[in-house]
């Protein structure tokens, strides 16, 4: 009764509603080359979405999701209702996971190479620091004018917009502007002359 016989031999049970199939391996890589063929473009595009195009990411979250499929193969079968709702519920708990840990670890480490030149905290506020003060000798058109169009980087049809004048306006007191601007900073001995 306990599945032991005399012999020693044991008995299998009759299978319960809870076994499932273990496929072999065959099945399984079938399996998960059919999710890359149907499957991939759609969820790759899914997960680049949810990664605000991060393109190099989602191809990560599909092979993750691919290997999850592999794994859960015999569970899954072969009824796409049963596989796609599955497969973009891992992908999308996949991006969930990823934005949980950037938002919970520092910064991801970039090599010296890739960082902006301007590195220089020092420099960089002491030309800030002259710039601001040579923007304070300008008249407020002149600055408004400069914020417009280095600053927000407007064009000059889209601050001839904002300011209610013509281009042609706009360009002559950019170019005067600048001109302002420069000469406050030669001053400043910040710029030769």
């Amino acid at each position: 009764m306990n599945g032991i016989m005399e012999a020693g031999t044991t008995t299998l049970a009759p299978p319960t509603a809870h076994t499932r199939h273990v496929a072999s391996d065959a099945d399984c890589d079938a399996f998960v080359r059919d999710v890359y063929d149907r499957y991939g473009p759609l969820l790759v595009r899914y997960a680049t979405r949810l990664l605000d195009g991060d393109w190099h990411k989602a191809q990560d979250i599909l092979q993750e999701t691919a290997a999850r499929a592999w794994k859960h193969s015999g569970f899954l079968g072969t009824r796409d209702d049963h596989v796609r709702p599955w497969l973009f519920t891992v992908a999308r708990n996949l991006v969930l996971d990823h934005h949980r840990a950037r938002r919970n670890r520092p910064l991801e480490l970039m090599p010296v190479e890739d960082l902006d030149a301007s590195w220089d905290s020092t420099e960089s506020t002491l030309t800030t620091h002259a710039v601001l003060k040579a923007l304070r000798e300008l008249n407020e058109q002149q600055r408004t004018v400069i914020r417009l169009m280095y600053y927000l980087e407007c064009s000059v049809a889209q601050a001839a917009e904002h300011l209610g004048v013509p281009p042609g306006t706009v360009k002559s007191r950019a170019f005067y502007a600048v001109r302002a601007l420069r000469k406050a900073l030669e001053r400043q001995g910040v710029l030769s002359g």
